[in-house]
């Protein structure tokens, strides 16, 4: 067991990382950090208390806040006053990274505004473990957190991040894992590369890899639970033709209507709706 190193901290507010599964997976500046700071906050209380038990941190008299997306408003004053205080406030996410799809977001803000020191402990980050066993390019990569939760608007952010020319990664909830993949693979291709990477670092972690189509027919014939992390490839716009465009412009219009044949290659594309309409337009009208 790593033994914490108890040390006076610099007013302020500290942001330190947690493990996403492996609880040996935390950094030896964050134990010190969690065995100094004068006071403590966390998204999940009962977790940071677990993972103080379990690297053998004491509590002791010191505050321990609940910080999290429905009490921000009225936790963030406190806090507030302590580094007003002059006391070091350490705030942990429920796991991984403070500030990535987390609330401590308002918190730090808070904390900048009013001229305190902000100070990150890195460490364990899904988005990060995930793009590390996904096989997937990693030069460039657009988080873009969690999508919406009705087909619509899902389809609609997927569209506009259809021509990003990065790997894309999303959190998903297992619940709507499977439609997830069902609308990206819809919207940008279903033979676009993706991998679905679910319990990173704990016990029952799994890497899928495949093309969207087959996740999501996976996904739906068998669905699984646990934290699911999505990552698709980046499209193929920057290396595409104006005839591969044609192509895929007439076999669209076989089924479709010229402005949604438009939509669908535009999207899974990546290229500009307007001239991808401009193509639908002259071939619909070359049929006639």
């Amino acid at each position: 067991m790593a033994i914490a190193n108890k040390q006076t901290l610099a007013p302020g507010l500290y942001l330190v990382a947690t493990p996403i599964g492996a609880a040996r997976d935390i950094t030896l500046r964050t134990l010190d950090i969690l065995a100094s700071a004068d006071v403590l906050a966390a998204e999940d209380t009962r977790s940071l208390r677990k993972l103080m038990d379990i690297h053998g941190i004491a509590l002791g008299d010191r505050p321990l806040v609940a910080y999290h997306d429905h009490n921000g408003d009225r936790a963030r004053p406190r806090l507030l006053a302590a580094m007003a205080d002059g006391k070091s406030v350490a705030y942990a996410s429920e796991a991984g990274t403070p500030m990535v799809a987390d609330p401590g977001f308002d918190l730090a803000g808070a904390a900048v505004a009013e001229g305190y020191g902000l100070i990150s402990a890195p460490g364990p980050s899904a988005v990060i473990t995930a793009l590390t066993v996904a096989g997937l390019a990693t030069d460039k990569f657009l988080f873009a957190g969690f999508l919406p939760n009705t087909a619509s608007q899902r389809k609609t952010a997927l569209k506009a991040l259809a021509g990003v020319p990065a790997t894309l990664v999303f959190y998903e909830s297992p619940k709507r894992v499977a439609a997830m993949l069902r609308d990206a693979a819809e919207v940008l291709g279903g033979a676009r590369e993706a991998a679905l990477c679910r319990e990173l670092t704990k016990k029952f972690e799994e890497v899928q890899r495949g093309c969207l189509s087959e996740l999501a027919a996976e996904a739906a014939a068998n669905p699984r639970k646990g934290e699911m992390v999505v990552l698709i490839a980046r499209g193929d716009s920057e290396n595409i033709s104006e005839d591969d465009v044609e192509g895929m412009v007439t076999r669209a219009l076989e089924e479709m209507s010229v402005r949604d044949a438009a939509d669908y290659v535009a999207a899974k594309t990546g290229q500009k709706r307007r001239m991808v309409y401009q193509i639908a337009l002259r071939l619909a009208g070359d049929a006639e």
